[in-house]
């Protein structure tokens, strides 16, 4: 065999070693940086009910934290398409580091201003974080872009141990300043999270890439696109929704931070847990299916709500809940890589997780409000109306389809 067809055998072993190395990283990024998340959530409640000037405010930093991912998903789209994905990632890692320095100096100074703006910074590496799913599948073939994509979502699984053990086992280390250690470990993690992604080798963007494709206009009045922006924005909706009011209920309950931290560790896994196989039920299934499992997941989680509240209520609504948000919201997901050309993939992504976040922001600031005045009951049942907006918008799809095949 010459030189050069030895080297054309070798060259495909190579490069799926390279796209295997590059979703490793990523998926271990997204353990790390999930981590970082999920103290914000555990937390961010918590904090807000001991340092807001009034107690309605209370899950406001949560809040922040969301419009904080909407600000900053299409800037960090921009620095992507001009600079790579790896330059965003270290910025948002940047920002993962900032979070924690700002959110233990918040709680030593009795800030309740200052842990907001450390929540906004975390929100802003988040939004960096979920670009991970998208810049995986973009770095192989397309027939193993769901897979790809679900095997960097399953990181989130180690995120799930993580993030609570890490509100375990510091949040007394500095008393009588609770959470203050717990914030400088999350700095540490991101630190660690940013040596990782260095490693990351993905193919910086063309000037066809940044200059070419079709107008986003365009783009967004496909109805497949407008059905999978309004799934991804109603499973990630509900899951912040009811995650964002569920510690700070249980606490009203009378149940333990340990009870909490457990079930937020709980909701976590079975968020990302899924995503070992959710790939391999999109290409059998179709994504479609798998998103609408997703949603019945999510109500489900709002009836178990419903009928007590309990622990074990409470834990079994959250993990529900997580099962839901995978299969929603992963199944989205896989809808837009449907929607765009490799040329427009960074404005189409950045696009659609603009719109999810900032829809999101807005159940986020009500979750706070109506769990204060009306109680958690109240919260479970307007998750519902959501839900029938997704369900009604891929029987919509589906049938457009249908006739299309049909003609």
């Amino acid at each position: 065999m010459s030189h050069a067809g030895a080297t054309a055998g070798l060259l495909p072993v190579s490069e799926r070693r390279h796209e295997a190395g590059n979703v490793a990283r990523l998926a271990i990024g997204q353990a790390l940086a999930g981590a970082n998340s999920t103290v914000v959530y555990a937390t961010g409640a918590i904090v807000g009910n001991m340092l807001a000037p009034d107690k309605a405010l209370a899950t406001l930093p949560i809040s922040i934290f969301v419009v904080g991912m909407a600000a900053c998903t299409l800037p960090a789209g921009a620095i992507a398409r001009r600079h790579g994905r790896r330059a965003a990632f270290l910025a948002g890692t940047g920002c993962g580091v900032l979070v924690g320095l700002i959110s233990a100096l918040a709680v030593l100074l009795g800030s309740f201003w200052l842990f907001c703006l450390g929540t906004f910074f975390g929100g802003a590496y988040a939004a960096v974080v979920l670009s991970f799913r998208f810049a995986a599948a973009d770095g192989v073939p397309a027939a193993r872009r769901p897979r790809a994509l679900s095997l960097v979502m399953a990181g989130g699984v180690f995120a799930g141990v993580i993030g609570p053990q890490l509100v375990t086992h510091t949040m007394y280390l500095w008393m009588p300043h609770l959470f203050a250690a717990t914030f400088l470990a999350q700095a540490g993690v991101a630190a660690l999270c940013a040596l990782v992604l260095l490693g990351v080798r993905l193919p910086m963007p063309s000037a066809a890439e940044m200059a070419a494709g079709r107008p986003l206009s365009v783009i967004a009045r496909q109805p497949r696109f407008i059905t999978a922006v309004i799934c991804g924005v109603v499973s990630y909706l509900l899951m912040n929704f009811l995650m964002t009011a569920a510690p700070l209920a249980m606490r009203l309950c009378g149940l333990s931070q340990e009870s909490a931290n457990l079930g937020l560790q709980w909701h976590v896994i079975a968020m990302y847990a899924p995503s070992f196989f959710t790939g391999r039920l999109i290409t059998r299934f179709g994504a479609p299916r798998v998103v609408t499992a997703g949603l019945a997941l999510i109500a489900a989680s709002a009836v178990t709500g419903l009928f007590g509240q309990d622990v074990g209520h409470f834990w079994g609504s959250l993990i529900l809940l997580g099962l839901g948000w995978n299969f929603g919201f992963v199944g989205a997901s896989a809808l837009v890589l449907e929607c765009h050309r490799p040329e427009e993939r960074t404005r189409v992504q950045s696009l659609n997780d603009f719109i999810v976040f900032g829809t999101m922001a807005l159940g986020s600031f009500a979750s706070g409000g109506l769990l204060t005045v009306y109680g958690w009951d109240t919260v479970l049942w307007v998750s519902f109306a959501p839900l029938g907006l997704a369900v009604a918008a891929l029987a919509m799809t589906s049938a457009a389809r249908r006739a299309g095949a049909a003609a």
